[in-house]
């Protein structure tokens, strides 16, 4: 039994970075000596084993075979003669197939250190191919390396390309997509992902709308600048995809199986961002900036109502900053009319809804004049 630390741990360790998990893999043993070691299987489709101690994951040599389309389509096969350079081979990029012994020595078959020095994303063999999710994956490692002047090889990219052609993304589980789509919003430079996605043609078969290059453009600016003001997943989301019409935004945020809250933030920010670029709105009175307090539930939901602002500065041009503004000192005020005072002074059921309701106005109205002013 021979016991390798492999994929990110070694890749990161190599880089300078610092190491958050560590995967092992087992070349030359059966999942009974494993168990007979104190391991604990956990692996459903493969063998993997939860170190008694660690808790850390070793994972029994493998190959993959396809035989299926999307990213469920593979057949396993794990035994004691699957050597460490078959385990390697099925990996998605050369920088995520080295692997360490335990004396220290580096496994190294696909050159993956050289490509380390080169910046270089680049495939294992072609069977990576044969899985539509690395082409998100590398998007993704793209954008979390950047920062240090990694990109796509151009035989990757041609690779990934004609997989596109292939039909192989439309097979893609929509769940899995967005689990890498959020992953990928967190990354060191989010927009490279898309930038990626774009550029092997990925990106008009997951989000359609953004096969236009103008609306790409827009997209990637609002996000890129979301990014940076934001660490919010719903926030990044909604800026993204603000310039597409609410009906597009919302059908899509629901198609790539986003959470309720990016779903929500979305529908929103590309309402409102409708809303204030139409040309009667350029001045917003006391009574539509109280129905866009209301629309967006505001009072009771005021953190979200930032969040949508934080959007919306990214989405709209430098010539609505007033607006946003003053939604976001309106909510304030708004939201600190005194009910109770009110009901002090006699008023009642609808007489109070009403009371409570031209307060506002009038603070908002105050608001407005003074920003003329």
């Amino acid at each position: 039994m021979e016991i390798y630390l492999v994929g990110g741990a070694v890749r990161d360790e190599l880089l300078g970075l610092e190491v958050k998990d560590r995967d092992w893999v087992v070349v030359g043993a059966t999942p009974d000596d494993m168990l007979k070691r104190g391991f604990k299987q956990v692996g459903a489709d493969f063998p993997v084993f939860l170190h008694p101690d660690t808790r850390e994951e070793y994972a029994l040599a493998r190959t993959e075979r396809k035989a299926g389309r999307g990213y469920h389509g593979f057949t396993v096969y794990s035994a004691p003669d699957v050597t460490l350079e078959d385990d390697l081979r099925r990996r998605d990029l050369t920088i995520n197939a080295m692997a360490r012994s335990e004396s220290g020595d580096l496994a190294d078959p696909f050159n993956g250190q050289a490509d380390l020095q080169s910046r270089q994303l680049r495939h294992v063999s072609d069977a990576f191919a044969e899985d539509p999710l690395r082409i998100l994956r590398t998007a993704r490692f793209a954008a979390r390396l950047a920062p240090m002047g990694f990109a796509v090889a151009s035989d990757t990219m041609a690779l990934m390309q004609n997989m596109v052609a292939d039909d192989e993304v439309s097979h893609l589980v929509a769940e899995r997509v967005w689990q890498e789509i959020q992953r990928a919003l967190h990354e060191n430079e989010p927009g490279t992902f898309f930038t990626v996605l774009h550029q092997c043609h990925a990106l008009a078969v997951l989000i359609p709308e953004f096969a236009q290059g103008e609306i790409f453009e827009q997209a990637l600016a609002a996000f890129r600048c979301a990014c940076a003001s934001s660490n919010d997943t719903d926030t990044r989301f909604a800026a993204l995809l603000s310039p597409l019409p609410e009906t597009q935004a919302k059908a899509r945020a629901k198609a790539l199986k986003a959470p309720n809250d990016c779903q929500d933030l979305a529908k929103l920010a590309s309402r409102l961002r409708d809303h204030l670029e139409q040309p009667d709105n350029q001045a917003l009175t006391e009574q539509q900036v109280l129905a866009i307090l209301d629309d967006t539930d505001a009072g009771r939901r005021p953190e979200r109502f930032q969040r949508l602002l934080q959007a919306l500065a990214c989405a709209l041009s430098a010539e609505f900053d007033n607006a946003l503004t003053l939604l976001g000192n309106a909510q304030q005020a708004a939201t600190g009319v005194d009910a109770k005072a009110l009901l002090a002074q006699g008023f009642k059921g609808k007489a109070l809804g009403e009371a409570i309701r031209q307060e506002r106005l009038q603070r908002i109205a105050t608001l407005i004049h003074r920003q003329q002013a």
